[in-house]
């Protein structure tokens, strides 16, 4: 029987080690030093108080970067938490162009607008680095075979 899941390269380890540091990184700056910034990513339509946002994800980043890292038996799972969490904050980086608010050096729209081309990036290194795209597509294959 094969197995059910799919070795993964040092470069998979290691890619998925820096984007769990990344978000740990990412969510700490939330709850400290880069807090007022974050708060121009939130969209006006968001039923919670814009603070209450950027604390509430930064905690979630928190906890995925460190899933990320030392939760390698969960990492696939892990990988698309982490792809969905990116799907989930776009809307404050197309917010922060809709209403042409300058943080993080995004001072102009052309600067908001490139940033919107990453966040896809970010999708896929979760999905990658964590092999969870692989293991899904190798669970439909097996699937399909019967």
């Amino acid at each position: 029987m094969p197995n059910s899941q799919p070795a993964l390269s040092l470069i998979h380890h290691i890619a998925r080690i820096l984007l769990g540091v990344a978000l740990a990184f990412a969510g700490i700056s939330h709850l400290t030093w880069s807090r007022t910034e974050f708060l121009a990513q939130v969209p006006p339509w968001v039923p919670l108080g814009a603070d209450t946002v950027v604390l509430l994800s930064g905690v979630v980043e928190i906890a995925l970067g460190l899933s990320l890292v030392f939760l390698t038996r969960y990492k696939f799972p892990v990988g698309w938490l982490a792809a969905a969490f990116f799907v989930l904050v776009f809307p404050g980086n197309i917010a922060q162009l809709m209403y042409h608010r300058d943080a993080f050096g995004l001072n102009t729209d052309r600067a908001r607008t490139i940033r919107l081309f990453f966040q896809p990036v970010l999708v896929l290194w979760a999905l990658w680095s964590t092999g969870a795209w692989r293991q899904y597509r190798q669970s439909r294959q097996r699937a399909i075979k019967g």
